[in-house]
């Protein structure tokens, strides 16, 4: 029971985000006693993914959670005179102004039920109670992956412990059942018809067919189960540390991954493609022969720029920006390494800036596709549950909707040596990872940060129409005036399991009003919108995740 813990652990950890899921599942493997806690009813923290009737629950929620008035500490005796208490917040504080938009047909009736509403959820992240998802999902083919988080692999059967071959990258649609264990989340099977195209403009809808593009709410009602949405959605660098731990812990057999398929810019008003591997430069079509071996030549540079320090050592002061209009670059091809390749800021980043991520992003080329990212299938919120489903193997112990009152600190020391929760049980522990969400602003008050704009929006078409409906793509829409920031848009399809047939989810972050308050570049529309505004630190990781 979780009202009668153990009294004693090496290691506590508060909060099941990603960063703290990492460090308990690393103590845990390595012989160290776990409790890992969290006050919400969801693993992931606000790295978490919902299905769409979950994030519903998530939105009321945090409603009720913005009102909530802390109480007189009743704690304030179990603390002794050599000791001092650090109160934590009952209200997360890192996540504000969240807003909700409809724009689809709003027809729902109150007899529309979800597709599997029946099926139940289950708490433990440590289960596999799909028997058919296990038998599908490990099936040692070509054309699936060999293990996904609904089929737990035991040791010797494990896949090849190859760094190349350890992680598998799904590029085909998902069959069969997947059970997503956290609350609110549950069975999300994918079915194995054929696919047809939802992106035929409504004047070619035949009789048969008079509502093909014409998605209404209680459509997204019913399927809300089959697909998952984030809350924080990024992209994974095919060689950045992420992967590599994933591969090295053996974590990577919990989860599954798709390759994305194309990097997009937003230039002069349209969506473009953007050429980024030697087979996608010589097949473009945008491009003369005489730019593609200018950006031939200047891509080769860029992998080996620190063996040439004379090309680059009188720029150095100069922003990556500058840099590029002294190649021998056209307009063209300087846009699209700065915002597409190199994915820098104009007037912020120095000439080695740019030049290194340039070099990450090729470097990450062909690892496992044609360009240098990852997704997660069925969204973000599986790697935190795939970690803390190995923290639990390994004998870590797990508490949802487990409030934690306050850190005990020895004021001779000035150390933690103990929390007190919310039944007013004292445990003691060696180490202590709180996620900073728990504290108070006056104790973060030395902590930076910055505020995100992220939105999620579910459209009925993609940015840039194609033959196939089943693209993932990264755009780039640069800022509008110096000084302010670029719109990073990451497009999903369906075979993801973040969107239902026939839309896509598009995840923003930034500037997030500037798609849709000025005249949107792609014709797809919005049927469903998500805006809120996340806290997150200075410090970001950028040979990990794409922001």
């Amino acid at each position: 029971m979780a009202d009668n813990l153990p009294s004693e652990f090496d290691v506590v950890v508060i909060g099941t985000g990603l960063p703290e899921s990492i460090i308990a599942a690393a103590c845990s493997r390595s012989g160290q006693r776990v409790l890992h806690v969290d006050s919400r009813s969801y693993y992931g923290g606000n790295w978490a993914s919902f299905s769409f009737s979950g994030l519903l629950s998530w939105l009321k929620e945090h409603q009720e959670n913005s009102d909530i008035v802390n109480e007189c500490p009743v704690w304030q005796e179990k603390i002794l005179e050599n000791e001092e208490a650090i109160a934590l917040s009952r209200k997360d504080k890192t996540i504000q102004h969240v807003e909700v938009f409809c724009y689809a047909s709003q027809d729902l009736h109150e007899d529309v039920e979800e597709a599997g509403a029946l099926q139940k959820n289950h708490a433990s992240v440590t289960s596999a109670n799909s028997t058919e998802a296990a038998d599908s999902a490990c099936l040692p083919t070509e054309d699936q992956s060999l293990s996904t988080a609904s089929c737990e692999i035991p040791t010797e059967h494990t896949p090849s412990s190859d760094p190349e071959s350890a992680l598998e990258v799904n590029d085909f649609e998902a069959t069969g059942e997947k059970e997503n264990h956290c609350d609110d989340k549950s069975s999300v099977p994918s079915t194995s018809e054929k696919e047809t195209s939802e992106n035929v403009p409504m004047a070619e809808e035949t009789a048969e067919q008079p509502k093909k593009n014409r998605i209404t709410y209680s459509q997204i009602i019913k399927e809300g189960r089959r697909f998952n949405i984030d809350l924080v959605s990024k992209l994974l660098y095919s060689r950045g540390l992420l992967i590599d731990l994933l591969i090295k812990s053996n974590v990577s057999r919990y989860a599954e991954f798709k390759n994305i398929t194309r990097i997009l810019a937003f230039r002069e008003g349209r969506v473009e493609q953007v050429p980024c591997s030697r087979a996608d430069v010589f097949n473009s079509k945008q491009l003369t022969m005489v730019e593609k071996r200018m950006l031939m030549k200047f891509l080769t540079f860029c992998m080996e720029y620190e063996e040439h320090p004379d090309e680059y050592k009188a720029y150095e002061e100069f922003t990556f920006s500058e840099y590029l209009k002294t190649q021998k670059l056209t307009p063209n091809l300087q846009y699209f390494v700065l915002h597409s390749i190199a994915m820098t800021s104009e007037t912020a980043s120095s000439t080695i800036d740019g030049l290194r991520a340039t070099k990450n992003f090729l470097h990450c080329l062909g690892r496992y596709g044609n360009t240098p990212f990852l997704f997660p299938l069925y969204g973000q919120g599986e790697l935190p549950q795939c970690f803390c489903r190995m923290c639990a193997v390994f004998g870590g112990i797990y508490c949802l909707r487990h409030l934690v009152q306050c850190l005990v600190v020895d004021k001779e020391s000035g150390k933690c040596k103990a929390i007190i929760d919310q039944f007013g049980q004292r445990i003691i522990s060696k180490h202590f990872l709180v996620e900073d969400s728990y504290f108070s602003e006056n104790t973060c008050s030395h902590v930076q940060y910055r505020q995100i704009s992220r939105a999620v929006l579910i459209t009925d078409r993609s940015v840039l129409k194609t033959d196939s409906d089943q693209q993932i793509s990264i755009l780039t829409v640069p800022a509008e005036e110096p000084g302010a920031f670029a719109v990073r848009v990451i497009e999903l399809c369906s075979s993801t399991m973040t969107c239902m047939k026939g839309t896509c989810q598009a995840p923003r972050s930034e500037s997030a009003e500037y798609l849709w308050c000025k005249n949107p570049p792609f014709e797809g529309g919005v049927l469903w919108n998500l805006t809120l505004l996340i806290l997150g630190k200075k410090s970001i990781f950028r040979r990990i995740y794409h922001n």
